[in-house]
Protein backbone atom coordinates (compact mmCIF):
# COMPACT_ATOMS: atom_id res chain seq x y z
CA UNK A 1 0.00 0.00 0.00
CA UNK A 2 1.29 3.46 -0.90
CA UNK A 3 -0.52 6.63 0.26
CA UNK A 4 -0.31 9.59 -2.14
CA UNK A 5 -2.69 11.96 -0.38
CA UNK A 6 -5.34 11.61 2.35
CA UNK A 7 -7.85 10.49 -0.30
CA UNK A 8 -5.52 8.66 -2.71
CA UNK A 9 -3.48 5.47 -2.54
CA UNK A 10 -2.04 2.80 -4.77
CA UNK A 11 -1.42 -0.85 -4.01
CA UNK A 12 0.22 -3.91 -5.47
CA UNK A 13 -1.09 -7.46 -5.31
CA UNK A 14 0.27 -10.82 -6.34
CA UNK A 15 -0.56 -11.93 -9.85
CA UNK A 16 -1.65 -15.31 -11.07
CA UNK A 17 0.22 -15.98 -14.34
CA UNK A 18 -3.10 -16.92 -15.93
CA UNK A 19 -4.38 -13.34 -15.63
CA UNK A 20 -3.64 -11.49 -18.86
CA UNK A 21 -4.53 -7.99 -20.03
CA UNK A 22 -3.62 -5.34 -22.56
CA UNK A 23 -2.21 -2.04 -21.29
CA UNK A 24 -5.12 0.35 -20.84
CA UNK A 25 -7.60 -2.33 -19.77
CA UNK A 26 -9.23 -2.73 -16.37
CA UNK A 27 -9.89 -5.60 -13.98
CA UNK A 28 -12.56 -6.28 -11.37
CA UNK A 29 -11.27 -6.38 -7.80
CA UNK A 30 -13.17 -7.72 -4.81
CA UNK A 31 -12.90 -7.12 -1.06
CA UNK A 32 -14.79 -9.03 1.58
CA UNK A 33 -17.25 -7.23 3.83
CA UNK A 34 -18.91 -8.45 6.98
CA UNK A 35 -22.37 -9.79 6.09
CA UNK A 36 -22.58 -12.36 8.87
CA UNK A 37 -22.16 -15.13 6.31
CA UNK A 38 -18.57 -15.28 4.97
CA UNK A 39 -19.56 -17.98 2.45
CA UNK A 40 -22.20 -15.80 0.82
CA UNK A 41 -21.27 -14.32 -2.61
CA UNK A 42 -22.73 -11.04 -1.37
CA UNK A 43 -19.93 -10.86 1.21
CA UNK A 44 -17.53 -9.78 -1.57
CA UNK A 45 -17.93 -6.31 -3.10
CA UNK A 46 -16.56 -5.85 -6.62
CA UNK A 47 -15.35 -2.74 -8.45
CA UNK A 48 -13.53 -2.09 -11.72
CA UNK A 49 -9.98 -0.71 -11.65
CA UNK A 50 -7.60 0.07 -14.49
CA UNK A 51 -4.27 -1.71 -14.22
CA UNK A 52 -1.29 0.57 -13.52
CA UNK A 53 1.47 -2.00 -13.90
CA UNK A 54 3.01 -3.06 -17.24
CA UNK A 55 1.66 -6.05 -19.11
CA UNK A 56 4.53 -8.37 -18.17
CA UNK A 57 5.10 -7.28 -14.56
CA UNK A 58 4.99 -10.15 -12.04
CA UNK A 59 2.55 -8.15 -9.88
CA UNK A 60 -0.58 -6.06 -10.46
CA UNK A 61 -0.76 -2.44 -9.36
CA UNK A 62 -3.86 -0.27 -9.01
CA UNK A 63 -4.58 3.38 -8.12
CA UNK A 64 -7.63 4.34 -6.05
CA UNK A 65 -9.47 7.26 -4.52
CA UNK A 66 -11.19 6.86 -1.16
CA UNK A 67 -14.91 7.68 -1.24
CA UNK A 68 -16.03 8.39 2.35
CA UNK A 69 -18.93 6.17 3.32
CA UNK A 70 -18.56 4.08 0.18
CA UNK A 71 -19.20 0.35 0.14
CA UNK A 72 -15.81 -0.46 -1.37
CA UNK A 73 -12.96 2.04 -1.20
CA UNK A 74 -12.83 2.54 2.59
CA UNK A 75 -12.56 -1.23 3.03
CA UNK A 76 -9.92 -1.43 0.32
CA UNK A 77 -7.91 1.37 1.93
CA UNK A 78 -7.83 -0.56 5.22
CA UNK A 79 -6.06 -3.54 3.66
CA UNK A 80 -2.46 -4.17 4.63
CA UNK A 81 0.40 -6.39 3.48
CA UNK A 82 -0.75 -9.98 3.71
CA UNK A 83 -4.47 -9.18 3.32
CA UNK A 84 -6.52 -11.15 0.82
CA UNK A 85 -8.31 -9.38 -2.00
CA UNK A 86 -9.93 -10.94 -5.04
CA UNK A 87 -9.43 -10.60 -8.77
CA UNK A 88 -11.76 -11.66 -11.57
CA UNK A 89 -10.07 -13.82 -14.19
CA UNK A 90 -11.10 -11.59 -17.12
CA UNK A 91 -9.82 -8.19 -18.22
CA UNK A 92 -12.02 -5.56 -19.83
CA UNK A 93 -12.00 -2.33 -21.80
CA UNK A 94 -10.98 -0.78 -25.09
CA UNK A 95 -8.75 2.12 -23.99
CA UNK A 96 -5.82 0.49 -25.75
CA UNK A 97 -3.42 1.40 -28.53
CA UNK A 98 -4.89 -1.38 -30.68
CA UNK A 99 -7.72 1.05 -31.43
CA UNK A 100 -5.42 3.21 -33.51
CA UNK A 101 -3.43 3.16 -36.71
CA UNK A 102 0.13 4.54 -36.35
CA UNK A 103 0.64 8.27 -35.95
CA UNK A 104 3.30 10.70 -34.78
CA UNK A 105 1.82 11.80 -31.43
CA UNK A 106 -0.06 10.04 -28.65
CA UNK A 107 -1.98 12.30 -26.27
CA UNK A 108 -3.19 10.92 -22.92
CA UNK A 109 -5.59 13.30 -21.16
CA UNK A 110 -6.90 12.42 -17.71
CA UNK A 111 -8.30 13.60 -14.41
CA UNK A 112 -7.55 12.07 -11.00
CA UNK A 113 -7.17 8.30 -10.95
CA UNK A 114 -7.82 8.29 -14.71
CA UNK A 115 -4.04 8.39 -14.93
CA UNK A 116 -3.88 4.65 -14.13
CA UNK A 117 -4.27 3.11 -17.62
CA UNK A 118 -1.76 5.56 -19.10
CA UNK A 119 0.92 4.42 -16.66
CA UNK A 120 0.43 0.87 -17.89
CA UNK A 121 0.59 2.03 -21.51
CA UNK A 122 3.82 3.92 -20.80
CA UNK A 123 5.24 0.76 -19.25
CA UNK A 124 5.21 -0.98 -22.62
CA UNK A 125 8.35 -0.62 -24.80
CA UNK A 126 6.19 -0.69 -27.91
CA UNK A 127 4.53 2.57 -26.91
CA UNK A 128 7.88 4.32 -27.05
CA UNK A 129 8.76 2.74 -30.37
CA UNK A 130 5.52 3.45 -32.23
CA UNK A 131 5.22 7.17 -31.50
CA UNK A 132 7.58 10.13 -31.70
CA UNK A 133 5.83 12.12 -28.98
CA UNK A 134 3.92 11.01 -25.91
CA UNK A 135 1.93 13.62 -23.99
CA UNK A 136 0.48 12.92 -20.53
CA UNK A 137 -1.83 15.61 -19.15
CA UNK A 138 -2.89 14.89 -15.55
CA UNK A 139 -5.48 17.24 -14.05
CA UNK A 140 -6.19 17.31 -10.31
CA UNK A 141 -7.66 19.76 -7.83
CA UNK A 142 -4.71 20.13 -5.42
CA UNK A 143 -0.96 19.62 -5.87
CA UNK A 144 -0.70 16.71 -3.40
CA UNK A 145 -3.00 14.75 -5.74
CA UNK A 146 -0.37 14.66 -8.50
CA UNK A 147 0.39 10.98 -7.89
CA UNK A 148 3.23 9.37 -9.84
CA UNK A 149 4.58 12.83 -10.75
CA UNK A 150 8.19 11.90 -10.05
CA UNK A 151 7.80 8.67 -12.03
CA UNK A 152 6.55 10.64 -15.01
CA UNK A 153 9.22 13.31 -14.72
CA UNK A 154 11.90 10.63 -14.61
CA UNK A 155 10.42 8.96 -17.68
CA UNK A 156 10.33 12.31 -19.48
CA UNK A 157 14.04 12.74 -18.81
CA UNK A 158 15.02 9.29 -20.04
CA UNK A 159 16.13 8.53 -23.59
CA UNK A 160 13.74 5.79 -24.74
CA UNK A 161 12.89 6.57 -28.35
CA UNK A 162 9.82 8.78 -28.11
CA UNK A 163 9.83 12.09 -26.25
CA UNK A 164 7.52 12.18 -23.22
CA UNK A 165 5.87 15.50 -22.31
CA UNK A 166 4.38 15.46 -18.80
CA UNK A 167 1.93 18.30 -18.16
CA UNK A 168 0.51 18.58 -14.62
CA UNK A 169 -2.69 20.60 -14.18
CA UNK A 170 -3.85 21.84 -10.75
CA UNK A 171 -7.20 23.63 -10.86
CA UNK A 172 -7.81 24.83 -7.29
CA UNK A 173 -4.42 26.07 -6.13
CA UNK A 174 -1.75 27.94 -8.02
CA UNK A 175 1.16 25.53 -8.39
CA UNK A 176 4.59 26.27 -9.90
CA UNK A 177 5.13 24.39 -13.15
CA UNK A 178 1.47 23.35 -13.46
CA UNK A 179 -1.27 24.72 -15.67
CA UNK A 180 -4.40 25.88 -13.87
CA UNK A 181 -7.36 25.60 -16.23
CA UNK A 182 -9.40 22.49 -16.92
CA UNK A 183 -8.44 20.31 -19.86
CA UNK A 184 -11.26 21.34 -22.25
CA UNK A 185 -10.42 25.02 -21.71
CA UNK A 186 -6.72 24.37 -22.26
CA UNK A 187 -7.59 22.76 -25.59
CA UNK A 188 -9.93 25.53 -26.65
CA UNK A 189 -7.49 28.37 -25.88
CA UNK A 190 -4.43 26.57 -27.26
CA UNK A 191 -2.40 26.82 -24.04
CA UNK A 192 -1.93 23.06 -23.74
CA UNK A 193 -0.59 22.62 -27.26
CA UNK A 194 1.63 25.66 -26.87
CA UNK A 195 3.07 24.15 -23.69
CA UNK A 196 4.36 21.07 -25.54
CA UNK A 197 4.87 22.70 -28.96
CA UNK A 198 2.59 20.17 -30.67
CA UNK A 199 -0.79 20.50 -32.33
CA UNK A 200 -3.66 18.04 -32.14
CA UNK A 201 -5.01 17.11 -35.58
CA UNK A 202 -6.45 13.95 -37.19
CA UNK A 203 -3.35 13.22 -39.25
CA UNK A 204 -0.65 13.35 -36.59
CA UNK A 205 -2.54 12.74 -33.34
CA UNK A 206 -4.14 9.88 -31.48
CA UNK A 207 -5.91 10.81 -28.24
CA UNK A 208 -6.89 8.75 -25.20
CA UNK A 209 -9.13 10.44 -22.61
CA UNK A 210 -9.89 9.00 -19.18
CA UNK A 211 -11.53 10.49 -16.10
CA UNK A 212 -14.71 12.18 -14.97
CA UNK A 213 -17.63 12.21 -17.44
CA UNK A 214 -17.99 16.00 -17.53
CA UNK A 215 -14.39 16.44 -18.62
CA UNK A 216 -14.74 13.70 -21.22
CA UNK A 217 -17.94 15.15 -22.68
CA UNK A 218 -16.44 18.62 -23.03
CA UNK A 219 -13.12 17.31 -24.35
CA UNK A 220 -14.81 15.11 -26.95
CA UNK A 221 -16.73 18.15 -28.19
CA UNK A 222 -13.53 20.18 -28.64
CA UNK A 223 -11.72 17.31 -30.37
CA UNK A 224 -14.69 16.56 -32.64
CA UNK A 225 -14.57 20.16 -33.83
CA UNK A 226 -10.99 19.43 -34.93
CA UNK A 227 -12.03 16.38 -36.93
CA UNK A 228 -11.05 13.66 -34.43
CA UNK A 229 -13.50 10.78 -34.15
CA UNK A 230 -13.79 7.48 -32.24
CA UNK A 231 -12.87 4.25 -33.97
CA UNK A 232 -15.70 2.35 -35.67
CA UNK A 233 -15.72 -1.15 -37.08
CA UNK A 234 -13.62 -1.05 -40.23
CA UNK A 235 -12.90 2.66 -39.76
CA UNK A 236 -10.07 3.37 -37.30
CA UNK A 237 -10.42 6.75 -35.62
CA UNK A 238 -8.19 9.04 -33.62
CA UNK A 239 -9.98 9.10 -30.24
CA UNK A 240 -10.79 6.64 -27.45
CA UNK A 241 -12.38 7.50 -24.09
CA UNK A 242 -13.24 5.85 -20.80
CA UNK A 243 -15.44 7.31 -18.05
CA UNK A 244 -14.29 6.73 -14.50
CA UNK A 245 -17.73 6.45 -12.92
Amino acid sequence: MHPWAPNLFSFQMTRDPAFQFEPGQFARIGVRRDTGDPDSPESIVWRAYSVVSPKNAPYLEFFSIVIPGGAFTPALARQRAGSTIYLEQLSYGFLTLARFEPARDLWMLCTGTGLAPFLSILGEPGTWNHYQNLVVVHSVRYPNELAYAETLRAAAGAARGATLHYVPVVTRRETPGALSQRIPALLENGILEKRVALQIDPTHSRVLVCGNPEMIKATRKVLASRGLAPSRRGNPGQLAVENYW
